[in-house]
């Protein structure tokens, strides 16, 4: 509903709760919120990634921060207008602090704050050049020995790294370091991504040659460039990473392929890194200031340690490293997990005429793709969601404005309506033996992946093909790797000439591990999850995804990754974290997130 009133008393109720703050009157601001309210701030108010919940945090939260902060100007944003829906009013917001431009969005209930969401948009004074204020580009007029941009790019390339040295490092080269490494650029933070592979988008080339997003093009869009409008809903592996490489060279990043970081050291005197790299065969020592690990959310691969694994005389690899089945035509294959890599791989294998049985080690959550993008992604992510207004910075910010603790409530009806519209579906699964969940709380994909970031798989075809038995399917666990297959808890013999073990990831903290050692792993903690104490998620509660885009425990090291969806919208704040530090802007952190060993 659209109506002045509450307008008007949206534009009063953001006047008077400014005033509170510029005041610091922190017990009238305080007052303004419910006993059930959730602050969700990125790095604006905390220089974090912090939700804080209930009136005591919030007030806490304010006595640290207020001080330094000193947030004014605000008001509703330009062009919009406050909603009013079951009671709840939301409205697009504007706020200043101290250094930064801020951006928000705020649900008020019963006349106080249910949720805010606090995002930093800019820093004053160190505005990206877009837009009005795009670079000129051409140099008009006349002038002795000019350089042309391509020299001055490729003088660029040949100093950073050896005579001049990054303020950033980012080692991995996946989507997630690209999309850093693009905002870095934007804002003028020296910066060079490495990455093992020949080519950017490699790490996409060098899957299982059916692998495709299971999320749709409206999702996955990358910052500044979005996909041209006859992309593909779904885009296939080697498209996107022809994307990404094309990506790298436009948006001008320093990337060094071929290139292996073989150890880091931080000095804590003089506040740098010594990182060590191969780069094709040339040692390289780099110092930057600020490391940022984008090796990917998942972490190592999970290889199986069955026994016997080493008397099979067949193939058997990781799914991370499956060809695809052209090697195995007319021969018999086993793929131990039930994921979407799992699933991707099996659907290939019939259809590449191989005898697959799939073996499930425990329950799995499946939702139909054409479902998900209708009732879970529709209303934010896709073309009718363009054509009403909700542009994807939207859509993000949106979904942002959830707070974790909370976000499960509003999931559980849309999984709900998922089961009820594909029941037959779902009957057809079980009937094939197919072990099903809805996570811990009925609360679906998006959780789960919150929470622990497998145990399900988007639905592209391959569950038809278990409901027909053309996938066969087998549930236990493996006791044994036997010469010719795998034995399974029950005493069934699976025959093989191939094993795939689509066993997952380990967590990203191996990656510190393996660079810096298990101490400063252990100094970091727990990487992923919320803590919410379900399936694989041990607690403390965190609230935020433990250790992502945010300050960590370790000094100047970052941890970036998620899936397209992520590396595009949190790299904004990850970004203007750094860029903060390297202009001396004074960063207090609030609520820096404690150690938690892994379990």
């Amino acid at each position: 509903m659209l109506d002045s009133t509450v307008s008007d008393q949206t534009e009063a109720f953001l006047e008077a709760f400014g005033k509170a703050l510029e005041d610091g009157d922190i017990a009238a601001a305080t007052e303004m919120f419910l006993d059930d309210c959730y602050w969700r701030d990125l790095v604006s108010f905390t220089w974090n990634i912090k939700t804080v919940e209930g009136k005591d945090q919030v007030a806490d939260m304010l006595r640290h921060q207020l001080g330094t902060t000193k947030p004014r100007g605000w008001a509703l944003a330009e062009g919009e207008m406050p909603t009013e829906e079951d009671g709840v009013t939301t409205a697009w917001i504007t706020f200043e602090t101290d250094v930064a431009r801020g951006y928000g969005l705020i649900r008020l209930k019963e006349g106080k704050i249910w949720t805010l969401l606090t995002t930093m948009v800019e820093l004053k004074g160190h505005e990206e050049p877009k837009g009005f204020d795009r670079p000129l580009g051409a140099k008009h007029g006349a002038g002795k020995h000019r350089t042309t941009w391509a020299e001055e790019r490729a003088r660029e390339e040949a100093e950073l790294g050896y005579t001049t040295q990054p303020y950033c490092l980012i080692i991995g080269g996946g989507q997630g370091g690209i999309a850093l490494g693009a905002r870095l650029r934007q804002l003028g933070v020296p910066t060079i991504i490495v990455e093992k592979n020949e080519r950017p988008g490699d790490s996409w080339r060098n899957r299982y040659k059916s692998l495709c997003l299971h999320d749709p093009v409206w999702y996955d869009h990358l910052p500044y460039i979005k996909f041209p409008e006859n992309w593909p809903v779904f885009s296939p592996k080697d498209k996107i990473g022809d994307w990404l490489e094309m990506y790298t060279k436009v948006m001008e990043l320093n990337y060094w392929t071929r290139t292996t970081a073989k150890s880091a050291e931080f000095d804590e005197a003089s506040g740098t890194w010594t990182v060590v790299v191969d780069r094709d065969g040339e040692e390289v020592v780099l110092r930057p200031t600020q490391l940022v690990m984008a090796t990917g959310m998942s972490g190592k691969a999970r290889m199986p340690d069955f026994p016997g694994m080493d008397t099979f005389k067949g193939d058997q690899h990781h799914s991370s490293k499956h060809p695809g089945p052209d090697p195995y035509k007319g021969k018999k294959a086993v793929v131990i997990g039930s994921n979407n890599s799992a699933h991707d791989i099996c659907a290939a294998l019939w259809e590449g005429d191989v005898d697959v049985t799939m073996v499930q080690r425990s329950s799995t959550h499946i939702v139909r793709s054409d479902t998900l993008m209708d009732v879970g992604l529709g209303a934010l992510y896709s073309e009718e969601a363009v054509a009403n207004g909700v542009t994807t910075e939207k859509a993000d910010l949106i979904f942002a404005s959830l707070p974790y603790a909370i976000l499960h409530e509003f999931q559980i009806p849309a999984y709900e309506e998922m089961k009820r519209r594909d029941a037959e579906f779902y009957e057809g699964l079980e009937k094939a033996g197919f072990w099903l969940d809805w996570g811990d709380d009925g609360s679906g994909l998006f959780m789960k992946y919150l929470r622990r970031g497998s145990g399900y798989y988007i639905d592209i075809g391959a569950s038809q093909l278990i409901i027909d038995g053309e996938i066969k399917l087998k549930r236990g666990q493996v006791t044994e790797v036997v010469e010719d297959g795998v034995i399974l808890d029950d005493g069934t013999k699976l025959e093989a000439d191939l094993i795939v073990y689509a066993t997952g990831y380990n967590s990203m903290n191996g990656w510190v591990a393996d660079l810096m050692g298990q101490d400063k792993a252990d100094q970091l903690g727990k990487v992923w999850g919320l803590g919410s104490d379900t399936t694989k998620d041990p607690g403390p509660w965190e609230g935020e995804q433990r250790n992502m885009w945010k300050p960590t425990q370790v000094p100047n090291l970052w941890m970036h990754g998620g899936n397209l969806h992520q590396s595009r919208h949190y790299s904004q704040f990850l970004s203007l974290q750094i860029k903060a530090r390297m202009e001396g802007i004074p960063t207090p952190v609030y609520g820096l997130q404690e150690v938690h060993h892994l379990s």
